[in-house]
Parts: C-alpha cells; structure tokens; sequence
C-alpha cells in the first residue's frame, strides 16, 4: 500500500472514528411524558370586550350567519351579551323553529382554571380541546335544555359563548354550535 493510499485510510477511519463519538455523546433517552409547549395565549394584548356594537368581535349578523340562524335579537349589551336566536321552519308542532339562547362573556382578569372550577361545581362534562391555538373547554350542562359553553383562555382573561337550545327535545349539537362562535370570535379582526 503507498503512502498516499495508506493517508487516506487513516484519514476516513479518523472522520468514521470522530462521527461515532459525536453520535454516541449527542444522543440520550430521556424519561418522562412528552408534553405541548405552554407558551401562554398567542394574544397577550387583545382584548375581546363589548366595542363598536361588537360583542366578542362579531356584529349580530356574524352570529346568525356562524348559527345558520334564521332571526337574531340582542337584548342586553355590555360585559355580557345575550342573543335569542331562531333557525328552522317557524311553524308549530315537528316543524317548529328551534328557539337559541346564546351569552357572550368575556372576563378581562379571568383563568381558565377558575370557569373549569366553576363549570365542574356546576355538574358540566368538561371535555378539553384547542380551538384556533388557544386553550379551550367544553362544558356541556343539560338542565333545562340542551346547554354548553365554550371557554378559551384569551388576550389577559378568558372568553366563553354559551349555546342552550331551548326545551328538552332539541335537535342538535350546543357545543359544536358554541365551539363555533369561540373559533369565529379567536379568528376576527376589529
């Protein structure tokens, strides 16, 4: 073998040498459970209150449309808004219009560990989810209806849309409905 060949050769088992320590000293197994990062909400500085006639960023017309509503009315504005809000035929009897409550609320100071507390306290089958990057409930109550909320944690507080279909034979989902105005609210531009 030359000595050129034999250079080479002691050249690439040093690279192949140098490769396996590196590899060997830069790989590990770590214990333990493999988590999300928890960098806080995605929107630290919005605020999502009661502005220009919005409640939590839609106009009336967002919320009908996002329920495919047939009629909406808003009878109270302010920290809480309240919608009723009829879909379906508007007769009587198995074609009657579902009749909708919906309430806004959004607590500028809030946690969402404090609404789960609450909505646990209350009897709510709380489902955890992610809605639009934020940390967000389910809290499904049937009582006098079907009923859920969504909560999200969000800019300095915590946002929730409640859905309770009037009477106990509602069709329909409250929460997907719910989930729905969380996500269009989280998604909004003013």
């Amino acid at each position: 073998m030359s000595c050129a060949m034999r250079w080479r050769v002691n050249q690439v088992a040093a690279a192949a040498v140098t490769v396996a320590a590196v590899v060997a000293g830069c790989s590990s197994t770590v214990s333990g459970t493999a988590r999300r990062a928890q960098p806080g909400v995605p929107d630290p500085t919005r605020s999502y209150g009661y502005v220009d006639d919005r409640c939590g960023l839609l106009l009336d017309g967002s919320v009908q449309e996002t329920l495919s509503a047939d009629h909406v009315v808003r009878p109270y504005s302010g920290a809480v808004c309240q919608y009723v809000l009829t879909r379906g035929n508007t007769g009587t009897g198995a074609g009657a219009s579902q009749m909708i409550d919906v309430t806004f609320s959004w607590f500028e100071s809030g946690t969402l560990a404090r609404e789960r507390e609450l909505a646990t306290e209350r009897g709510a089958t709380i489902t955890d989810t992610d809605v639009e990057r934020h940390d967000a409930f389910l809290a499904r109550r049937d009582t006098t209806g079907a009923g859920c909320a969504a909560t999200a944690a969000a800019g300095t507080g915590v946002l929730s849309w409640w859905v309770q279909f009037r009477g106990k034979s509602s069709g329909g989902d409250p929460c997907q409905d719910a989930e729905k105005l969380l996500s269009a609210t989280l998604r909004s531009d003013l």
